[in-house]
């Protein structure tokens, strides 16, 4: 029996939340982690749904789930496995986009819905808070009264999840996308059947060979470019190195302590001085 792929994978998040098939899971995770009317989510609109072969192209960015829900609301949900630089100012720019394409010309303001990005780190994100969900808007500082509704952020840390869990639906959801092990995403099942739904799909992508080769080519794509981001890492450190080990051959320093100042070894020293 194959593997399980994992959930917190971009693509695979994208094949369980954001496929009409699965619009069910995907109101029902809503409803964990934005408590609203019943009828605000009995229409959901897909404004960006998976495409299939698309996303395994080298080209494709953020595989994020944008939807409109009933009320006309835009919910824009995405998961990150490591922390970007600049990750907080994108998420910034992306949510002010997501207003500002509402607004057509002649359009007024008044027409602008509210929009909620929701961002899942694999990571800690926010350090100063202990809580594993936490929710931002246009507030004041001191009086904490709220400027306007039309922005919102809610952030999701799962290294931030009890392990044992904290007994709320939205804790179950995050624990499945936490978990690593098949028998660790059954035994959430059994508790919250909305979750076995979501399992039980998973199941299905993971016996699918297009779904396979879809998330091996997206694992692929990010090795080649932490590959790359390492390689220039590694040759802009070792350059800089040579900067100062050639700054400090000039000032007349031997070869053994420009090696020790630098880590370079003497007959790389060496060559440098011709």
């Amino acid at each position: 029996m194959k593997t399980l792929l994992s959930p917190r994978s971009d693509i695979v998040f994208k094949m369980l939340f954001g496929d009409l098939r699965g619009s069910d899971i995907l109101r029902a995770f809503l409803e964990a982690v934005l408590p609203r009317p019943h009828d605000e989510y009995c229409e959901i609109v897909y404004l960006n749904p998976l495409l299939g072969n698309d996303y395994s192209d080298d080209k494709i960015g953020i595989l994020d789930v944008k939807v409109k829900t009933a009320s006309g609301k835009i919910i824009d949900i995405e998961i990150q496995i490591s922390n970007h630089s600049h990750l907080r100012e994108r998420v910034v720019f992306y949510v002010s986009k997501l207003v500002t394409e509402q607004i057509g010309v002649g359009e007024r303001y008044e027409t602008i819905k509210p929009t909620v990005c929701i961002l899942i780190a694999d990571f800690v994100l926010i350090g100063e808070n202990p809580a594993y969900h936490n929710q931002y808007r246009l507030r004041d500082f001191e009086t904490r009264s709220e400027f306007t509704h039309l922005l919102e952020v809610h952030t999701l840390e799962l290294p931030k999840l009890p392990k044992a869990g904290d007994g709320t639906s939205l804790g179950d959801w995050l624990g499945f996308l936490k978990a690593d092990r098949e028998d660790e995403m059954d035994v959430l099942a059994e508790k919250n059947p909305d979750v076995k739904k979501a399992v039980a799909r998973l199941k299905e992508i993971s016996a699918d060979e297009q779904a396979r080769m879809m998330y091996e080519a997206r694992l692929k794509v990010a090795r080649d470019r932490h590959a790359e981001l390492r390689y220039a890492t590694e040759k802009g450190r070792e350059d800089a190195l040579r900067a100062v080990a050639r700054n400090a051959l000039e000032r007349d320093l031997s070869i053994g302590d420009v090696a020790a100042l630098t880590g370079l070894s003497e007959d790389e020293i060496r060559a440098l001085s011709h």
